[in-house]
């Protein structure tokens, strides 16, 4: 057995960010094994977590994977218990790594799927095992929420750094300039679509009733109102459409035209808010 020494404990405090009495008892029941000191405190941590895993995880961010010069783009959502934890480097690059794996891995359809994947700055370690040493320092839990990857070159945008809401557009064509400031027009603008032909007809149908119903309260002829109804529709798209929404950096003109002019096409989007589904 080896001698349980300030500088074995100190050195395991080092290696895992644990309190010192944590580390001299994992040091003196594994007989002084560093590596297998490292191996029980993960194991207590584990239980600790069980019994913690329905805590609410209300806060967090969104890590994204984005750029024009990269294949596929991807965006995670991970939730955490507290706004300082949320903010902290190591939860901030937890994030951002779950993206960039599921970017560029072998893609995942689950969290769990993901989280057995290498971590992409740890390359040691799976993220499962950054996540869970995460714990063991900080005890919060720590819960990956949406996950969604796109295949083609895509820009992003986190609203307040990523704590509030995440963006995710795949384009064709711009720059990453210009993919930016339409995913950040997302995020102020809430589109349901990037086109018209894409709201769900169930949406648009029920607009048009209310159309209908305001102008036959209005005492509009009934053989006109069809008409009146579909050109008051325009003002509904340029309202809920991507491309048809004038652009928050220039209201003169529409997402769409905006595209165009910088040679790029907007194709698909992702906007999600924080914990809300």
């Amino acid at each position: 057995m080896a001698e349980i020494t300030a500088a074995l404990v100190r050195q395991l405090r080092e290696e895992t960010g644990l309190p010192m009495m944590d580390c001299k008892q994992a040091l003196t029941a594994t007989g002084g094994d560093l590596a297998a000191a490292k191996d029980e405190l993960r194991k207590k941590g584990l239980k600790i977590q069980e019994g913690r895993g329905g805590r609410e995880t209300s806060f967090g961010r969104f890590g994204i994977y984005a750029g024009l010069a990269n294949k596929s783009g991807a965006i995670v959502e991970l939730k955490c218990e507290s706004a300082p934890v949320a903010g902290s480097a190591e939860f901030i690059q937890l994030a951002n790594d779950l993206a960039k794996q599921l970017a560029t891995g072998k893609g995942a359809k689950t969290a769990d799927e993901l989280l057995d994947q290498p971590s992409p700055s740890q390359p040691d370690k799976t993220l499962r095992q950054v996540k869970d040493d995460m714990f063991n320092r900080i005890r919060e839990v720590f819960n990956v929420g949406r996950m969604a990857r796109i295949e083609g070159t895509c820009g992003g945008y986190s609203h307040n750094s990523g704590t509030v809401s995440g963006v995710l557009v795949q384009v064709e064509g711009g720059s990453d300039e210009a993919a930016k400031d339409v995913s950040m027009h997302i995020a102020a603008m809430r589109p349901l679509a990037v086109n018209k032909e894409e709201v769900d007809p169930k949406v648009v149908d029920k607009e048009r009733a209310i159309l209908r119903e305001q102008a036959l309260a209005e005492g509009k002829p009934a053989n006109i109102v069809d008409k009146m109804v579909e050109g008051r529709l325009k003002n509904f798209y340029a309202e809920r459409v991507l491309l048809e929404q004038p652009f928050v950096k220039e209201n003169s003109i529409s997402v769409g035209k905006y595209a165009e002019s910088k040679g790029m096409k907007v194709k698909k989007f992702v906007h999600w808010e924080l914990g809300k589904e």
